[in-house]
């Protein structure tokens, strides 16, 4: 991969993957995504994403769509834990479980997505990865990320918005599990709004976590986190991110 790799600002991903949901009319390009229909458990929904190029920055980029129907509702919410892989990392046995319904849905897409990151990569040698997702979409990002890095050994940059709680988990094995997923990327930045209440979905008590929770700007309001369609939609203004910002500018 290159060294001269240059991240946008944070809220411009989210811009760009919700095709720009608050019309401001400051995206990079047109996202218009493929869309796969299938049949999940009676219910007709479909599978979105979109592998592009990005030749200003030698970036390719895979993102995915967040949630824009009932249908996707339907599969939000159906949240049994699947067995998804075992294997073994650093010596230790990882056994992976997911979110069901988020999983039969990446599978849907996998092959597609793989081929045309590879494809692309075949191209353009020394490009980097990001894979972006918000929303439904950030749960397809994090499987996305880390399925590149087990099959091909692609470390991806990581931005996800809204961002959902897909592993399952337990109090034994959670710490190595996340680990072991922090290590799929060369770095990982899960937005969570503290008052968006998506980002608490599926609950931490029922043992389902993901890559590590970013919180931007905000106090935790219990009451404003029933406003979802505000709490949710926010990730497009670039003053939340500035505490992220300076953090980085001091490390």
């Amino acid at each position: 991969m290159g060294s001269s790799y240059e991240k946008l600002k944070y809220n411009q991903y989210f811009i760009d993957t919700s095709g720009d949901i608050n019309n401001t009319g400051k995206a990079t390009f047109k996202i218009e995504y493929k869309s796969i229909n299938y049949e999940y458990k009676g219910v007709l929904t479909h599978a979105n994403y979109l592998v592009r190029y990005d030749d200003k920055r030698n970036v390719i980029q895979v993102h995915f769509e967040g949630t824009k129907d009932v249908p996707d509702w339907v599969t939000n919410i159906i949240f049994q834990p699947k067995y998804y892989k075992s294997f073994t990392w650093n010596n230790k046995k990882i056994t992976l479980k997911v979110h069901k319904a988020w999983a039969a849905m990446y599978k849907v897409m996998k092959d597609f997505v793989r081929k045309e990151v590879t494809d692309l990569l075949n191209i353009h040698k020394e490009a980097e990865i990001e894979v972006i997702g918000w929303s439904l979409g950030s749960g397809q990002a994090m499987l996305c990320a880390q399925d590149l890095n087990y099959n091909f050994g692609i470390k991806a940059h990581l931005y996800t918005y809204g961002s959902v709680n897909l592993f399952k988990t337990n109090i034994f094995n959670r710490r190595k599990t996340l680990k072991y997923l922090r290590s799929t990327v060369k770095d990982y930045h899960i937005f969570c709004n503290r008052n968006d209440i998506v980002t608490y979905l599926v609950p931490r008590i029922f043992g389902f976590v993901k890559f590590n929770r970013l919180n931007i700007k905000g106090k935790l309001n219990i009451f404003k986190m029933f406003r979802v369609l505000k709490n949710h939609f926010i990730y497009d203004q670039e003053s939340l991110y500035e505490s992220i910002y300076r953090k980085e500018l001091k490390s």
